[in-house]
């Protein structure tokens, strides 16, 4: 039986991707508490749904099979011991300390009408309004009274990229740089321990939730079956990234090299694939205001352990010598016009996700960077994002591949 993950590649033609359709979640966000949910504005759910179901008609109109990570994550719940189980983990990763509201919190869910349900409703977060809950006291509630929600919602789902990530056959089941975004990664749990799909010829599992340090998908990039590349950022620590790369090198046989991309802290660059992204063979994005210091790691094997050092030459130089190509080409975003590379990198015009070898999918609004890519001989399919790119995510943020052609 073939493997259900299979992806050795960022280019070979997607036959899989995992999405989340925007839900209740981003009708939960409120201007007083946007930082602590990562968000800058609050979009229009209406208008959000409308263009998330525009890009998932994109990828079917290009065969790609679209899967959504809310239908998973309930044909996961397969008995009521998993989903009491899911539960019970679910509300362990909240700030409710008390028995007496983690038992009328477990009975509102549990009274769902059916799993689907069960999983929207952990996903919007729960605000103190919607039920009646014990007459309880804490220190910890009485000060944090004003909060309006006894559970966060989830906000940041739909960038499904982050919370795992696919490589090879295996997936990195990550630790989420936030605390408001950790228990997204419960959902993967589950899915790849339990859901149909996954239960004869199960993923290597490459990375765990549980794990001290943090990793992120939108740092994940898989150049070639030999080749990963992986950000050092605000969301990626150095740590993990070693500690995948051991993993990989045991579990993953084709994979000769990480390459660590130091990417630096600032949130304007977040991740990796937010500045730089692989649209064909021989042909990238990037945003020109890293090229200047970047500096990249090469992670290597090393019989049962891993060497590392760092690359001194140029980023098309250490492109061409691991993944054996003669020249590249780096398609910068907003071209030579720096305050059109700010703000349309700040708009997601270097987070491409490519469906086929030089055929891509991005946010019309770039157009600077989308006439670049054209240029370039890159194969466009534009969709509107004015409402999606106010989560400060793009087409590969906002998906998750399961299955790649080779190539």
């Amino acid at each position: 039986m073939p493997n259900a993950i299979h992806v050795f590649s960022e280019i070979g033609r997607l036959k899989q991707v995992m999405l989340h359709r925007p839900g209740r979640e981003l009708e939960n966000l409120v201007p007083d508490h946007l930082n602590r949910l990562l968000f800058d504005d609050i979009p229009f759910l209406e208008q959000a749904r409308a263009e998330h179901d525009r890009f998932a008609e994109v990828l079917r109109q290009n065969d790609v099979e679209v899967l959504y990570l809310e239908d998973l994550a309930a044909e996961s719940l397969t008995s009521p011991e998993i989903k009491q189980q899911f539960l019970k983990d679910y509300l362990a990763e909240t700030t409710i300390q008390s028995p007496e509201i983690i038992k009328e919190v477990t009975d509102y869910f549990m009274s769902c009408d059916n799993d689907r349900e069960l999983i929207d409703k952990t996903m919007a977060g729960l605000a103190k309004n919607e039920l009646e809950l014990p007459n309880t006291q804490s220190l910890a509630g009485t000060v944090d009274d004003q909060y309006p929600f006894l559970i966060d919602p989830m906000p940041n789902l739909y960038f499904t990229r982050d919370p795992f990530a696919t490589i090879g056959n295996g997936v990195s089941l990550n630790r989420m740089y936030s605390e408001t975004r950790r228990r997204e990664t419960l959902y993967g749990k589950y899915i790849f321990a339990h859901h149909p799909m996954f239960q004869q010829n199960p993923p290597h599992m490459l990375y765990d939730r549980a794990q001290p340090t943090r990793i992120e998908g939108g740092d994940e990039l898989v150049l070639s079956k030999h080749v990963l590349a992986i950000g050092i950022s605000q969301r990626t620590d150095a740590a993990s990234i070693e500690q995948l790369a051991r993993k990989v090198f045991e579990n993953e046989p084709s994979f000769e090299y990480v390459l660590a991309f130091d990417i630096g802290q600032e949130r304007k660059f977040m991740h990796l694939d937010t500045v730089f992204t692989m649209v064909d063979h021989d042909k990238f994005t990037i945003h020109p205001e890293i090229e200047g210091e970047l500096t990249v790691y090469l992670i290597s094997r090393a019989g049962d352990g891993v060497t590392i050092k760092e690359e001194k030459d140029t980023l098309e130089n250490i492109l061409c010598r691991y993944l054996e190509l003669n020249t590249v080409e780096l398609i910068r975003c907003g071209g030579s016009d720096l305050i059109a590379a700010a703000r349309e990198q700040w708009n997601d015009g270097s987070n491409t996700l490519t469906i086929a070898p030089g055929e891509v999918v991005v946010y019309d609004r770039n157009t600077i960077t989308n006439q670049k890519l054209a240029e370039a001989g890159i194969k466009l399919h534009k969709i509107s994002g004015s409402e999606l790119v106010r989560g400060r995510g793009g087409p590969r943020c906002m998906s998750m591949p399961f299955v790649r052609e080779d190539i």
